[in-house]
């Protein structure tokens, strides 16, 4: 954090470079990424080549910024970091260097493909570039956490949100969107506004292809992975459907706590896997007797009923525990998935 006893007079000076400046400048290190810096969105290849046809078209895109970095004092060299704009100008460098990260469409044409008179336009397209001067690094770092506004006050999902806009979170917000979810009033409007219906329909998702883990742990990696495409969709799609479907005909109340997030986010879990991994027929009417026998269970536990014999007691413990006490870790979520498993079996052939 910046001292608050500290001024800095920032000065952002914008000037025109043209493309093939920043080429020669990232070719001699010149200009250096500071991934530290970076604040907005991780392109998928789709975003990569809509960005090549804006420059290909002569069309304006977003200033970038730059601040001075390292001097050398005996050689008088220095550097420029790039803060601001890392995706666009990686984009160029690697449209230019015929980079195979950068999967170009038949209507875009390669670099190399250009004639000369296309290249020269390319590499003389001009690009407004802010210069921040000399600043500290902590004080640009604080400065641009501040512009972007991605870190303060906001959940895990939404900082994802803010770098990711691909395949597997597109899923995973339709997905949330599902009938299923609003006919049972599962998520609230708080959980809406601040994405916990699309971290939860991802969790999901990703739980179902690899099993349970912690927290959001797995977020990031899935969302990176999965950012261009993701070829599971109609897969898991299809499979949740059938879950869903498998509720529905159920026909369970609809004030059981089967509805509320965590006891429904281990049922869809084990229900899926009895079904679509296990290949196991389950019946409706015989899964809402089980769930509903649970349920009564439970509260007859919370209730101290002396009636229940130790092994329900038991039984019933584990459960409310890890229903209660970090219900989104991977060892709670591991007990409410084992009991519940056994649960639907009893109602499946």
């Amino acid at each position: 954090m910046i001292d608050s006893g500290v001024r800095y007079e920032l000065k952002t000076n914008a000037t025109n470079r043209r493309i093939r400046e920043l080429i020669t400048a990232i070719n001699q290190r010149a200009l250096v990424s500071r991934p530290d810096f970076q604040r907005r969105l991780v392109w998928t290849n789709r975003d990569k080549v809509e960005f090549v046809d804006t420059i290909l078209r002569a069309l304006p895109f977003p200033e970038i910024y730059v601040c001075a970095g390292e001097v050398d004092p005996e050689t008088a060299q220095g550097t420029e970091w790039l803060v601001d704009g890392q995706q666009r100008v990686s984009t160029i460098y690697e449209y230019f260097s015929g980079a195979q990260s950068l999967r170009l469409p038949p209507r875009i044409p390669a670099y190399a493909a250009l004639t000369e008179a296309q290249k020269r336009s390319f590499l003389e397209y001009t690009v407004v570039v802010r210069d921040l001067g000399s600043v500290p690094l902590d004080y640009v770092k604080d400065v641009f956490s501040r512009i972007n506004s991605t870190k303060y006050g906001l959940n895990a999902m939404e900082l994802a949100n803010a770098r990711y806009d691909g395949a597997i979170k597109r899923s995973a917000a339709s997905l949330a969107e599902h009938d299923f979810y609003s006919r049972r009033s599962v998520f609230k409007a708080s959980d809406v506004r601040r994405m916990g219906d699309v971290s939860f329909q991802l969790s999901l998702l990703i739980t179902m292809e690899a099993g349970y883990f912690d927290d959001t742990d797995e977020h990031e990696r899935y969302l990176e992975r999965y950012n261009d495409e993701y070829p599971r969709a109609p897969e898991m799609e299809a499979r949740l459907n059938s879950v869903f479907a498998a509720l529905d005909s159920a026909d369970i109340a609809g004030a059981s706590r089967w509805w509320k997030k965590a006891d429904l986010f281990s049922l869809i879990v084990e229900l899926d896997r009895a079904v679509s991994v296990d290949s196991r027929a389950v019946d409706p009417a015989a899964l809402r007797t089980a769930l509903t026998g649970f349920e009564q269970l439970l509260e007859r536990y919370q209730g101290h009923d002396g009636e229940m014999s130790s092994a329900e007691r038991e039984r019933a413990s584990r459960y409310s525990l890890a229903a209660a006490q970090g219900s989104n870790h991977r060892k709670s979520r591991i007990t409410r998935g084992e009991i519940l498993a056994e649960v639907i079996r009893s109602a499946s052939t």
